[in-house]
């Protein structure tokens, strides 16, 4: 059985035209960063990987928006993402 004890998760949210910037909705290390990955396998939800990117949101508290230092590096996650669902869309 794979320990996690080094594993860091950040979950985001972001609504165009609500947010201003993505929100920490769900962070954590260990066994609970074990837990958010498990909840976003069982919905379907892409997972990117980036340690740099989570340690840095960890310091972020949950609800908070990103700070704008942030911004460059978390709109590359939403570019993998935006990729990932427009490739989903062309193989339906």
């Amino acid at each position: 059985m794979k320990k996690f004890t080094n594993t860091k998760a950040v979950a985001l949210k972001y609504k165009a035209y609500e947010d201003m910037a993505p929100k920490v909705v769900a962070k954590g290390k260990g066994e609970i960063a074990k837990k958010i990955i498990e909840k976003a396998r069982e919905f379907d939800v892409p997972l990117f990987q980036n340690k740099e990117l989570a340690s840095m949101l960890l310091n972020v508290e949950i609800n908070e928006e990103i700070p704008k230092e942030m911004y460059e590096a978390v709109v590359e996650v939403f570019i993998w993402l935006y990729k990932l669902e427009e490739k989903a869309q062309l193989s339906k």
